[in-house]
């Protein structure tokens, strides 16, 4: 496929059999898994400013556990990326977790934004779980902020009701993906 990684639409690259979109380089990668009523192309705006802050970010079609997988090793073996960090919205956040307990020490941080579930069986990497407060979700970002391994986690309830990736369509956006930038650039400067 051809490359337009200078296009701010993203890099088109193939990764399990599905299409991806990656932006930027970096040591620093984020996989970026969407919710069902999105897209790989929805996360265009927040990989554009990863990609700015000097990180790499690539965006999976395919949201299912090993499709995520399959990204952050494509981005370790193929893009020289040191440290992997898996950030996704509702059923990417759910994959992400499904993921992280097929193949433990598969990534350096997780950020879920609207998981649906809690597990048990984490690991100790750093991990923040976002929700909106008014969504019927934002206990199990609590609970999984309680009940999570590791002590570099955090829990954000923000405003509103928005779920996942909904979030960062309201007032609450910039500040999110604040948070976010901070917390790549803070984890991804560590040795």
């Amino acid at each position: 496929m051809g490359s337009t990684s200078g296009d701010v639409s993203g890099e088109r690259v193939e990764i399990a059999g599905a299409e991806a979109l990656v932006w930027g380089e970096g040591r620093c990668g984020v996989v970026l898994a969407h919710g069902v009523v999105f897209d790989a192309a929805s996360w265009t705006p927040q990989a554009a400013r990863i990609a700015q802050e000097g990180m790499m970010a690539i965006a999976v079609e395919d949201v299912a556990p090993g499709s995520i997988l399959a990204a952050a090793e494509y981005l370790k073996a193929e893009r020289g990326v040191e440290h992997v960090v898996l950030l996704g919205g509702s059923a990417g956040a759910d994959a992400i977790l499904e993921a992280v307990l097929q193949e433990p020490g598969s990534a350096d941080q997780l950020i879920l934004l609207s998981a649906n579930r809690p597990v048990e069986g984490l690991g100790a990497e750093p991990k923040l779980f976002v929700a909106s407060e008014g969504e019927p979700v934002a206990g199990v970002s609590r609970q999984l902020g309680r009940t999570a391994a590791g002590e570099e986690n955090e829990v954000e309830i923000f405003p509103g009701d928005a779920h996942a990736q909904h979030i960062f369509n309201t007032e609450q956006g910039e500040p999110l993906l604040r948070l976010i930038l901070g917390r790549l650039e803070h984890f991804s400067a560590k040795p």
